[in-house]
């Protein structure tokens, strides 16, 4: 291999917002590589961003980048090529010659001096646009993510070539015959040449150390050349090892280009990965065996330097963090990471799909809004993603864009040219294409999605412009929910959504609204194909405001900080760290369950959370156990989140969490396992406690010796304990020899006579009755109707989906409901009002009940000592302070309100639970409440 010149370092600079040209000299200088924005060049924005983070250096339009660089004598006259890794549209002259313009925005750009140049100084020019881009670029260019930086941030290098070189090199491996083919691609003089080619395994992930051990050896095999476009198989022989999630091996791939003296012309190290992956009926497999995609969704965030980082340590360090928690693939949103990305990915066992930087709809000839340029542009630029990444064996798999619309016979026409061109990755049309009618293309590999028609739902949570809405929503909690029904129906449910013309219809398009055109349907989708959950989960949390003093660089959290501002103002700023811990701890709940339907459904073969990390942009998407920097919120430790996502998942199916004393406890024990070791003769263990006392365990064998994703391992039947007041059981699950556990929490009450609801003081507004006990300073248990409320928020228990103010704003221009937009409770759970009714400080199940009948009141405009005893969590957007149940005195008596459905209530254990710790409160030394309110205000709080 030839010297390459490094070009990293330090240039003369100059920002040209206007884009009129160079004005020389120079005005100030820059450390490549680098952004303007990172090294704090230009102007300062003065501009706070609301809805994403604030870039404080933002540049949009020409960046000169000028140097010298020295060329040695031995170098004169050789091929050469500028390198650019990583950058937005340039433009580069050497020597003021025009090398050309280059505008991938995935893919090095690369610009050739085939005659080389001079020894002695140079000079190298480089125009660096973020304006002119020939499509809008998705998460590659958008504030929202990593911003719309300008610079290069990768290698900056001259690489040299001999007389003759290898153009390029693909690699394609088959895992059954343990053998790979190379493509390679030479110019230049190659009479009398040679290629020599040898491997040797290597294992980086911690969790394979223990293969280090066996590295495998091929030794050196030559092959003439006597073609410029050379196709050469190299068995690795019966020992070789294979490359899957769990066994990342991989290989050097040695390739040298030689005379046939010995004398070396080029050389290449190749790292490849010996794997399979193929979609095989509904499931993908790893080298013949199945797996399942525990995906996350990536859209470039990185708040430090507003870019995706181009060094390997640290995509191992990002890709590790997720590894931990479970995850194995990776979606990137309408984008592609940079190699280092592939490389970390390579080495830690992670699936990749890259996705083209489109968001729109794909056209054809015939269309008004044709935009060839742009479609060809595309088109290249998955073929450039191809070619360059290529290799990684992580790169396992393409999307042609994110909710795509348009002609299907062209989208199904670009997905054939890939195939033709590369069949090492398996290609999809998009990511939720066609939302509301999807449909599944001829040449597609597998299918994106979040549903096949209005109700055949594949996930748990929906924005209300897209209702209905999921089962962690809207159903009554339990563990029963999986989506094999909607996914292939056992019988069929008709065409509720069939239409025989084409129709307009109105989507969710990003942050806005978008009509389109919906094609007829005339008979019902059952996927064909494995099938993969679109951007699972979005469940909203309260910030973090501790978050601030993280963001070191040019990339500021003003948003952040605006919603501070909001809730101070609304007098609530010292609830803040309360409205995030308890709002937190209800997301990860939601996510359990979210993840477990997944797991639950033997049809599915794989999910795209959305997301374990913070969304900074689209109104601020704080739906993250882990915040924008990949570190952990406090909520929930890697180990536990790995008891529901995982490749190894305990699952209990039971129907409900809130149980009668002496009830029984029905749960089957079933086990998602994509593991390679059986675990015939393990031993299958389970417990029921109630504080540290056993009330029920039992143990069974594991006799089944083959290693089927989906694991049927029994049913247990508990008769629960008779209680004298509401109790927490914890059922705990484990195996054997194995880190394999699960534990759930259910809820066991006594029984409530009727008696004590039948006289009770309990009003749904200030009748006479209730105005007499008043007077008579009696006390009284005020629950006005949900429905009659109007000073009011109604009642959801899960938290907001993705983000309040955006889908706020796509609801309004949809002429749809907006989103109910709250975060759970935060419980005064010390309060003697709950004495006999336990809780956390946030929502649980025995509140499910309660809050999806109720309303939370707005008490804006009250005194601020008024504190609610369970407080409603309201979004940063609105902060209303929302009371469930609160308490104050009025007139010479004493009041416990709340907008509750006393009826309903009763009707459920835990309600009458609930009510009888409420009407205890009331007739107790304890309440007394210091808040004053005259009658006229509690009407009018309540009624006005």
């Amino acid at each position: 291999m030839l010297p390459i010149i490094n070009l990293q370092g330090v240039w003369r600079m100059q920002l040209d917002e206007n884009k009129l040209g160079i004005n020389t000299p120079y005005d100030d200088t820059i450390t490549m590589p680098n952004t303007t924005s990172h090294a704090r060049k230009g102007k300062r924005n003065e501009l706070a961003e609301v809805g994403a983070l604030t870039d404080e250096y933002a540049f949009e339009g020409w960046l000169w980048l000028e140097r010298e660089f020295e060329v040695p004598e031995e170098l004169e006259g050789k091929y050469c090529c500028l390198h650019l890794e990583r950058t937005r549209v340039t433009t580069v002259w050497v020597d003021d010659i025009p090398l050309g313009t280059r505008n991938s925005l995935n893919t090095p750009h690369e610009y050739v001096l085939k005659e080389g140049l001079s020894a002695g100084t140079h000079t190298v020019r480089i125009k660096v646009d973020n304006t002119s881009y020939p499509t809008k670029g998705g998460h590659m260019t958008s504030k929202d993510t990593q911003t719309n930086w300008n610079g290069i941030t990768g290698k900056l290098e001259l690489k040299f070539s001999n007389e003759a070189r290898m153009r390029d090199v693909q690699i394609y491996t088959d895992a059954m015959h343990k053998s790979i083919t190379l493509s390679v691609k030479l110019d230049g003089e190659l009479q009398n040449t040679q290629i020599a080619v040898s491997a040797q395994s290597f294992a980086i992930d911690e969790q394979t150390s223990g293969l280090e051990e066996a590295v495998h050896e091929v030794g050196e095999r030559l092959y003439p050349v006597d073609h410029n476009e050379m196709s050469i198989s190299y068995a690795l022989g019966d020992k070789a090892l294979l490359w899957s999630d769990d066994a990342p091996h991989l290989y050097t791939i040695a390739i040298t280009l030689r005379e046939e003296s010995g004398r070396i012309i080029d050389d290449r190290d190749i790292v490849i990965g010996l794997r399979d992956f193929k979609a095989s009926g509904d499931k993908f497999t790893i080298n013949n065996r199945p797996t399942f995609l525990r995906g996350k969704h990536d859209g470039l965030i990185f708040p430090l330097t507003g870019y995706a980082p181009t060094d390997v340590n640290e995509w191992v360090r990002i890709l590790s963090i997720s590894k931990s928690y479970g995850i194995n693939h990776y979606r990137f949103h309408t984008c592609c990471p940079p190699e280092a990305a592939f490389a970390a990915a390579d080495m830690l066992g992670i699936y990749m799909e890259p996705e083209l930087p489109f968001w729109g709809t794909i056209t054809d000839e015939s269309d008004a809004n044709h935009n060839q340029a742009e479609q060809d542009y595309l088109i290249e630029e998955g073929f450039a993603i191809l070619r360059s990444f290529g290799n990684h064996p992580s790169f396992v798999m393409m999307s042609l864009g994110n909710e795509l619309w348009g002609s299907k016979e062209k989208l199904s026409a670009i997905l054939k040219d890939y195939k033709a061109y590369d069949q090492r990755h398996l290609y999809t049309q998009g990511s939720n294409n066609f939302q509301f009618t999807p449909v599944i293309l001829e040449e597609e590999d597998f299918f994106s999605g979040v549903r096949f028609s209005r109700d055949r739902l594949i996930r748990g949570s929906y924005a209300m412009c897209d209702a209905p809405l999921g089962h962690v929503q809207t159903d009554l909690p339990g563990t029963m929910k999986d989506y094999d029904e909607h996914i292939h129906p056992q019988q069929h449910t008709g065409l509720e959504d069939s239409h025989l013309q084409e129709q307009e219809i109105q989507i969710q398009y990003g942050t806005v609204s978008k009509t389109v055109k919906a094609a007829a349907t005339d008979k019902e989708l059952i996927p064909h194909l494995p099938v993969v959950s679109h951007e699972i989960g979005q469940y909203a949390m309260y910030p973090d405001f501790a978050e601030i003093e993280k963001y070191t660089g040019s990339i500021k959290a003003h948003n952040f900080e605006i919603f501070r501002e909001r809730l101070q103002a609304k007098g609530m700023g010292h609830l803040a760290e309360s409205f995030f811990r308890a709002s937190g701890q209800l997301a990860v709940d939601c996510y359990k369950e979210e993840l477990e339907a997944a797991f639950r459904s033997e049809r599915l073969a794989g999910f795209q959370l959305l997301d374990l990390q913070d969304f900074s942009g689209q109104g601020t998407a704080l739906v993250g156990i882990l915040d924008a920097f990949m570190d952990s919120k406090g909520l929930i430790s890697a180990e536990d989140w790995r008891t529901f996502c995982s490749d190894a998942v305990l699952l209990a199916r039971f129907e409900k969490y809130n149980y009668a004393a002496r009830e029984t406890f029905n749960a089957s024990v079933e086990l998602s396992y994509y593991r390679q070791f059986p675990l015939k003769g393990e031993t299958l263990r389970w417990e029921c406690t109630l504080g540290d006392r056993v009330i029920s365990e039992g143990e069974q064998l594991i006799t089944e010796d083959h290693m089927k994703p989906y694991q049927k391992l029994g049913n247990i039947h508990v008769t629960l304990p008779n209680v004298d007041n509401m109790s927490q059981v914890s059922f705990k699950l484990s195996i054997s020899n194995t880190d394999i556990y699960k534990s759930y929490n259910i809820w066991v009450y006594p029984e409530q006579a009727d008696r004590q609801f039948a006289d009770a003081p309990v009003f749904k507004e200030l009748t006479d009755a209730a105005l007499q006990r008043l007077e008579e300073g009696g006390s009284v248990l005020l629950l006005a109707s949900p429905g009659q409320v109007t000073n009011a928020i109604e009642g959801l228990y899960s938290t907001d989906f993705w983000c309040y103010p955006m889908f706020r704003s796509i609801s309004e221009s949809m002429n749809k409901p907006v989103p109910v937009g709250t975060l759970g409770l935060l419980i005064q759970n010390d309060h003697p009002a709950l004495q006999h009714f336990p809780s956390e400080m946030h929502s649980t199940y025995p509140w499910w009940n309660i809050v999806t009948h109720s309303s939370s009141i707005i008490l804006d405009d009250l005194a601020s000592d008024l504190q609610p005893i369970v407080q409603t969590i309201d979004n940063f957007e609105r902060n209303h302070k929302l009371g469930l149940l609160f308490e104050c005195k009025v007139g010479k008596g004493k009041v416990l309100v709340g907008s509750l459905d006393f009826a309903q209530l009763l009707s459920q254990i835990e309600g009458r639970q609930f009510i009888h710790s409420l009407l205890q409160y009331i007739e107790s030394e304890d309440f007394e409440p210091t808040h004053e309110m005259t009658v006229h205000a509690m009407n009018q709080l309540l009624f006005k």
